[in-house]
């Protein structure tokens, strides 16, 4: 027998397993992701630049992106208990350089260091663990255990900035990265004893260096051209070289995997329509967290308020999404899941128009905020479940972990460029308000005139966000199919 084939393992998951695999995605999505809120806090602490401080925020989400894929390969190959583990310790080493992380010109190594193992630990346990549940887990089961893999995923996210506000202001934001390498412990010790899963495979395994190079350096040249673009000069050298690395290295990366053997990107799971339209949406949606960075430096940098009280605002987003999770499980069940990720988008795009109005005076905007960060809350919770099933139920069994890493990298890279584009449209036009001083004519700000260039930056950089969420609801119109039957 070859050494890439083993046995099926007869194993019924169990909650206490669940629990750890659930706290491998709470690392990620619930501390690391706090940087989306305390970033000010971080920036002030340490002495970081506002670009490079906006690079350290969405590095983690990178670098998850671009790696996320190759680990679901492996996981497959080597062991999705395995590769799950390894992420669990990457993230221990990542929160302690970010905890660590000192005052002056070590401080940006120091912290794009941990956070780039930040986002290698996300890469290890979000495919690997949803391949576990894919194998541990089947039909209702496999739809609760996915409901619950997506609070800890989704209910993170929700949580992060009121979690990150209420640790930065009470404790100091370095309390945060030291209770996730608690977390971290915990959840080794909650998967002791789990017998190991692999892929039925046959044939050699070899490292598809190339593809995955070549995506590297596509993905961290057009990272760098959005987040310091404005800074370097669009039309210099260096932004054109950036963009030329970007271009000519994408489509090396496309015609890698087009034509060998070992691709670690699978285009072929493509030709499913249900996948493809889970993954497209998925990026897309994801691509809305940069509504959490802008709005909640517009009410710090434009309203005074500090992280804490700025969290506060996103308690609704915490609740909803956690509360209506296991309506979207049912929603799926009942109708499948074009609707729910339909309505689940349509929602999301409502809730962040409500936290647009950068205009209106404080008082009225904060309770504008609350109301749509809920309804931001109550579509992704209609949008989570029913996406990620879709995307596992029409994955062939031996590759789960590539399959599944490549709808987690949408997710991450949807994220990472999200917030990079976003902080960077608000982060240059804050600076300049003469580049969006035509909104003048068109929109009356009510209230103090000193932070226009703030507000007025904030209202085009969160309309980006809209416009990722329409483009998600008309990928699934377009891919996923009508009526489509619940595989359990």
């Amino acid at each position: 027998m070859d050494a890439n084939v083993e046995s099926e393992v007869v194993y019924e998951g169990n909650d206490r397993l669940l629990l750890g695999i659930i706290m491998g995605v709470v690392d990620f999505w619930l501390f690391a992701q706090t940087t989306l809120n305390i970033a000010p806090d971080m920036s002030h602490d340490i002495g970081l630049d506002a670009s490079v401080m906006n690079v350290a925020v969405a590095i983690t989400s990178l670098f998850s992106g671009i790696f996320i894929v190759v680990m679901g390969g492996l996981a497959d190959r080597v062991g999705r208990l395995k590769i799950t583990r390894i992420g669990f310790y990457l993230s221990i080493a990542g929160s302690l350089l970010v905890a660590i992380t000192p005052q002056g010109p070590l401080a940006a190594p120091v912290i794009l260091s941990g956070r780039a193992l930040q986002g290698l630990s996300a890469a290890c346990i979000m495919p690997a663990s949803l391949a576990l549940v894919k194998a541990y887990w089947d039909g209702p089961g496999r739809q609760r255990a996915i409901s619950m893999w997506s609070i800890g995923s989704w209910g993170g996210s929700g949580l992060c900035s009121l979690f990150g506000g209420l640790m930065s202001q009470n404790f100091g934001w370095r309390s945060i990265f030291w209770a996730a390498i608690v977390v971290s412990v915990l959840g080794l010790w909650m998967m002791r004893g789990t017998p190991e899963s692999k892929a039925r495979t046959a044939g050699g395994y070899k490292f598809d260096l190339s593809g995955v190079l070549a995506f590297m350096v596509a993905m961290v040249a057009l990272q760098v051209l959005v987040t310091q673009g404005n800074k370097l000069g669009w039309t210099s050298a260096m932004g054109l070289g950036l963009l030329a690395a970007t271009v000519v290295f994408g489509l090396l990366f496309f015609r890698i995997e087009s034509k060998v053997s070992n691709a670690f990107f699978d285009f072929s799971l493509f030709k499913n329509a249900t996948y493809t339209g889970a993954t497209i949406s998925n990026f897309l949606v994801n691509g809305a967290a940069g509504t959490l960075i802008v709005s909640l430096q517009l009410v710090q940098l434009g309203g005074n308020m500090d992280a804490q009280q700025a969290g506060f605002l996103t308690l609704g987003y915490a609740i909803a999404i956690i509360a209506f999770i296991r309506v979207g499980e049912k929603l799926l069940q009942r109708f499948g899941p074009r609707k729910p990720m339909v309505w689940g988008c349509l929602i999301t795009g409502l809730g962040v128009l409500m936290v647009s109005p950068a205009n209106l005076l404080l008082s009225d905007y904060k309770l504008l905020a609350i109301v749509g960060y809920t309804l931001f809350g109550v579509g992704l919770a209609f949008y989570a479940t029913p996406s990620t099933d879709a995307a596992l139920s029409n994955l062939p069994a031996a590759q789960v972990g590539s399959g599944s890493g490549i709808y987690k990298m949408a997710s991450s890279l949807g994220a990472a460029f999200g917030v990079a584009i976003s902080a960077a449209i608000f982060t240059a036009l804050s600076a300049n308000s003469e580049s969006v001083n035509w909104l003048d004519g068109v929109i009356t700000f009510a209230g103090r005139q000193d932070n226009l260039a703030v507000r007025e930056a904030a209202i085009v950089a969160l309309g980006f966000n809209v416009l990722m969420v329409a483009m998600a609801t008309v990928s699934i119109v377009l891919t996923v199919p009508k009526g489509m039957k619940v595989q359990t």
